[in-house]
């Protein structure tokens, strides 16, 4: 790539130079103490551990009440028997959406907070809203069988849909920097979706089991095996394709950047009522006859489950698309080698380059080799952060913070550019991203891994490109690297 042709593509962002360059990096502290946001004091409300504490407490105790309804409906054997089987799908759809998410992994505190959150406190207001929603169509129109019908119809796809929503929009409000685009909004409301899920099928299985059991029947017999069928292995697919559209909503106005405030809206609006207008088609596929299940299953669910995963692998081919355009900047800035960026946008050369960094030379020390392995992925985790960032601030503009968070992406990428450089290098040309004849001899890793120990020592990269103001914060002035300043 020409230096020309660079800097055809570097968006307006912020450069700092001079006394401004000087003052930043002075006050670069140590790995470890990084603080991208200033710490706020004064008010406990505002301590991370407090907020931490009050979302684990109102959790658990919405957890604690669903349980008490939930055993009180089905009974202490029908909960136990419900619990043993809902559980069955929870693995598979949460680890299907945890791969959907493997470019650029979100904490797994978020994704937890979602799971609790749609089996606990979404699950809870949704049968307690649902309840009284029925009991008052019963007393209006004095039919309750027509008030089942219409509840399920048109009260609980609102309430359920809203409830879950809110996980995916507290995640998007207070969560930003985790929260970038399609697939992340798709993965936090699967597993929102998952945890909603998870709880309702423990409600409608004990249900089925103690039908089972007034008739007389003893073990899993029709009712049971028939509730089991549907819900677990025809549709577990069912909420979260509902949720996903919520989420998808959310994601593309994350894509939309500050600046599309009615999108950041909108957008999450639509998505909203589209989920909710899909569940009440699922829920009243009664109403088209005795087949109607299955022609609602066939003609719409189906199609409409094929249309969002093909989304959902798209938008994680597009983000594999956006590493290997946004990163050789870098590279011929000199902060990645120039390998590195075809590796990352590879999944099987990121894979490749962990498990090469894990079992270099065959040392028997493990701790070592896991610590090595981990320094790879952390190493790829900030990479892909950085690449979206960038493509971001040039679709949207550079906001006042891009600067810095550049630079603190930077300076992790630097603490594990020993390690994770040579691995990504090498799977790079193994995976025939270079177009190598052959894979190469692995390079010889250090001993000591800098995580928190002394800085490796300097090694000849490319000169600094000028979008950093003719200056590497981390370079001398013959292009060798330095450790970051104190």
């Amino acid at each position: 790539m020409s230096e020309g042709s660079v800097q055809q593509q570097q968006p307006a962002v912020p450069v700092l130079e001079g006394q401004q360059l000087d003052e930043f990096l002075g006050a670069v502290p140590e790995r470890g103490q990084w603080r991208y946001r200033p710490r706020r004091v004064g008010m406990v409300w505002r301590s991370k551990a407090f907020r931490a504490g009050a979302v684990i407490t109102v959790l658990a105790l919405c957890g604690l009440v669903i349980l008490a309804l939930v055993r009180q409906q089905t009974g202490t054997e029908g909960f136990l028997v419900g619990l043993g089987l809902a559980v069955l799908p929870v693995p598979l759809l949460m680890a299907a959406f945890r791969w959907l998410d493997r470019v650029e992994p979100g904490p797994w505190r978020n994704l937890l907070f979602a799971f609790s959150w749609g089996a606990c406190a979404a699950a809870l207001v949704a049968i307690i809203a649902n309840s009284f929603a029925t009991r008052w169509i019963a007393t209006a129109t004095a039919d309750p069988a027509s008030a089942d019908t219409l509840g399920a119809t048109l009260v609980a796809p609102v309430v359920e849909e809203s409830a879950k929503a809110i996980a995916v929009l507290l995640i998007f409000l207070f969560r930003r920097r985790q929260f970038g685009g399609i697939v992340d909004g798709i993965v936090v409301a699967g597993f929102t979706a998952t945890g909603f899920a998870f709880t309702e099928n423990i409600l409608y299985l004990g249900n089925a089991f103690g039908e089972d059991q007034q008739l007389g029947t003893t073990g899993f017999a029709s009712v049971t095996a028939g509730t089991f069928f549907v819900r677990v292995v025809m549709s577990p697919f069912a909420h979260p394709l509902f949720t996903v559209l919520s989420g998808i909503g959310f994601g593309i106005a994350a894509l939309g950047g500050a600046r599309h405030r009615v999108r950041r809206v909108v957008l999450p609006l639509v998505g909203l009522v589209l989920a909710m207008g899909m569940h009440a088609l699922w829920n009243g596929s009664s109403a088209f006859g005795p087949y109607g299940f299955y022609l609602v299953y066939g003609v719409f669910m189906m199609p409409s489950f094929g249309l969002v995963t093909w989304l959902a692998i798209w938008s994680r081919q597009r983000e594999l698309r956006t590493l290997s355009t946004e990163l050789p900047v870098y590279a011929a800035a000199g902060w990645l080698a120039p390998a590195e960026p075809l590796a990352l946008a590879s999944m099987r050369a990121r894979g490749m380059a962990r498990d090469m960094a894990r079992h270099w030379n065959g040392h028997p020390d493990r701790a070592r080799g896991k610590a090595a392995a981990r320094a790879v992925a952390e190493y790829e985790s900030f990479a892909t952060s950085l690449a979206m960032l960038r493509r971001r601030a040039r679709h949207d503009g550079a906001g006042q913070d891009f600067a810095l968070r550049e630079q603190e992406l930077l300076h992790h990428l630097w603490q594990r550019r020993e390690i994770a450089g040579p691995a990504l290098t090498y799977a790079a040309h193994a995976t025939g991203r270079l177009r190598a004849h052959r894979p190469p001899v692995p390079p010889p890793f250090p001993r000591q891994y800098p995580r928190g120990g002394p800085p490796p020592q300097p090694q000849q990269l490319p000169a600094p490109h000028r979008h950093y103001g003719g200056h590497n914060p981390y370079m001398d002035e013959g292009g060798r690297r330095t450790p970051p300043p104190a």
